[in-house]
């Protein structure tokens, strides 16, 4: 699957997120996520949101996703890059 596509999934799911999804052989990802969706949700609620996003994807096309998952207000502040 194409990291294209991986971010596009997760756009549909959280409008108006900033996604950056990275892969370098189509099947392990890195995706860095900030979307106010976020706000007042602990790191495994982010994450939720985000496989709930790639639904039957993720154990398939999708074999490990590596996670970050921000609020814009901890994006501005320089967490975790």
């Amino acid at each position: 699957m194409h990291p294209d596509k991986v971010a596009e999934l997760i756009r549909a799911a959280l409008p108006g997120a900033e996604v950056l999804v990275r892969s370098d052989d189509q099947t392990h990802f890195e995706a860095r996520v900030v979307a106010a969706e976020f706000a007042g949700k602990r790191s495994i609620a982010r994450h939720q949101l985000i496989y709930g996003a790639l639904g039957a994807l993720v154990g398939r096309e999708i074999h490990a996703l590596s996670i970050v998952a921000l609020t814009p207000e901890e994006a501005a502040d320089g967490r975790a890059r």
